[in-house]
């Protein structure tokens, strides 16, 4: 059986807006990871640590954006800005598909 492993933030679907990539990109605002880090070869096991670890971050928020302190309420807004403006450009669409 062949281990699955993260494509990488950089090339996940939807411009890395996938479950996995809000993962990888929370994980930089809160600093639990550089953003030079794109967990690309990451296996299963190693990403449900770093989602363990970004859910525990979000925690104290309610895990809602507009309650985090300003400096990361501000990190956040400009990561996401980005992520959206870029997968956009590249053809993403934000309407729900029949599976999501």
């Amino acid at each position: 059986m062949t281990q699955r492993v993260y494509a990488g933030i950089d090339q996940d679907e939807k411009g890395g807006l996938t479950h996995l990539g809000r993962v990888v990109r929370d994980a930089w605002v809160f600093g639990i990871i550089p953003e030079t880090e794109t967990c690309v070869g990451w296996d299963a096991a190693r990403m449900q640590g770093l989602y363990e670890q970004v859910y525990a971050a979000w925690e104290p928020y309610a895990h809602i954006p507009s309650r985090l302190p300003e400096g990361l309420r501000e990190r956040h807004t400009q990561l996401y800005a980005t992520a959206i403006a870029n997968a956009k450009r590249d053809g993403w669409d934000a309407e729900l598909d029949d599976d999501e």
